[in-house]
């Protein structure tokens, strides 16, 4: 081997480690290392203002005994989860609810006319289910000054309690003669009724964008219709059939049409890695460097028979992967105008990153494989195979709910 050739070969193997180094600084559960609070903001009686909030159950129990030094929660709160007693847990939270109720208000705030509302809880607390997790259902009326406009503010589950990372609120509102969403998180965790439509579609753009930064698995998949793609059309057409599919499924699953548990959509999810990235390998064993080349004719759409039928398995697993991205707002609202632009405002924030990431890992791997076919091979060989590793490790995780 040439001294050029081992070279080029210890740098796509550099490569492909960094991108793995980079990447495994995420959860291996893409979904399951972060929180999402629920708020739906009403105009109450006599003038108050209304919240309904929904936590997820396990950690209120934890995160709130912890601040408030409330070992009887913690027990009670426990036994109940591990047991899936749901009487059980809204008992115990109804019997510690100066723990819990304290901590929810000590860190989720409405204000009006530059003054604080006052919250009381009205009746106790109740379970209920998202996507198989138990979450806790707390109402809170708040009296509220004089002043135009109300503000919502959010510090729940904050990462320093090192619980969880990154959790988002989503609201809903009607109130004070608006309706619409917000998303708030730790870099903007207010908004008010009377904020400007800019204002609130840029929060569901930062919140696509970094649902896909922080989702690794959607990465990953990326990463595989990358590296078994042989040229720009190719991998054009495979992020157009991906971004169709996931934006139907996205778009029905978010406003309520279609809904597939999480445990049926998360193991689907990482074997759709596994398989995408699987047949690269398999491609490249059985065809070796004729794999990385495209006929002279092109074919229909420019590309091959093996590269149509790729693009229709993409177009299907981009459809279980739409219901994984509705699966990061879970809003509970009617149908509205507000809430479709908001929807597709989080849907393009997901597309931006995407394309920023074809955009800097395509051209490097192109140029690898100009300068050196044989390494070219060997980079995308190392991607794929380290992708298709981490999707049937995820595969069989979240086959047995570990």
């Amino acid at each position: 081997m040439s001294d050029r050739l081992r070279r080029t070969i210890v740098a796509a193997a550099g490569i492909a480690a960094a991108a793995f180094a980079f990447l495994s600084a995420a959860p291996a559960q893409a979904h399951g290392f972060s929180s999402t609070v629920y708020a739906d903001v009403t105009a109450g009686d006599a003038g108050h203002a209304r919240t309904a909030l929904e936590l997820e159950y396990d950690l209120l129990v934890v995160s709130a005994a912890d601040e408030r030094h409330d070992d009887g929660l913690f027990q009670a709160g426990t036994a109940a989860f591990e047991a899936r007693d749901t009487a059980g847990q809204a008992a115990a939270l109804d019997a510690h609810r100066a723990a819990a109720v304290g901590y929810v208000t000590d860190r989720f705030a409405v204000s009006s006319g530059g003054g604080a509302c006052t919250p009381t809880q009205a009746g106790g607390f109740s379970i209920g289910e998202r996507d198989g997790v138990p979450y806790a259902r707390l109402l809170l009326d708040w009296a509220c000054p004089d002043g135009d406009g109300h503000e919502v503010r959010s510090a729940l589950f904050p990462d320093g309690e090192q619980y969880v990372k990154d959790t988002k609120t989503i609201v809903t509102y009607h109130l004070d003669g608006h309706t619409g969403s917000a998303a708030l998180d730790a870099g903007t965790p207010s908004f008010s009724t009377a904020q400007s439509w800019y204002q609130r579609f840029w929060e569901f753009f930062s919140l696509g964008a970094e649902h896909l930064l922080g989702g690794i698995d959607h990465i990953l998949f990326l990463l595989a219709l990358i590296a078994g793609s042989r040229r720009v059309r190719e991998i054009v057409l495979a992020a157009t059939s991906f971004t169709l599919a996931h934006s139907v499924t996205f778009m029905l699953a978010a406003l309520g049409v279609v809904a597939v548990p999480a445990i049926v959509v998360e193991p689907v999810i990482a074997l759709s890695i596994a398989v995408v990235a699987g047949w690269h390998l398999w491609r490249l064993r059985r065809g070796g460097g004729q794999v990385l080349e495209l006929p002279a004719s092109g074919g229909r759409l420019g590309l091959d028979r093996a590269g149509r039928l790729r693009l229709g398995v993409v177009f299907v697993f981009g459809l279980v992967h739409g219901l994984g991205f509705a699966g990061a707002l879970g809003i509970d609202e009617a149908w509205s105008w507000t809430l479709l632009w908001s929807l597709l405002v989080f849907n393009v924030g997901i597309e931006v990153v995407q394309l920023a990431v074809i955009a800097v890992v395509f051209p490097l791997l192109s140029v690898l494989r100009r300068r050196n076919p044989v390494a070219g091979r060997w980079a995308t060989g190392l991607i794929s195979g380290g992708v298709a590793v981490m999707g049937l490790i995820w595969f069989m995780q979240r086959l047995t709910g570990q």
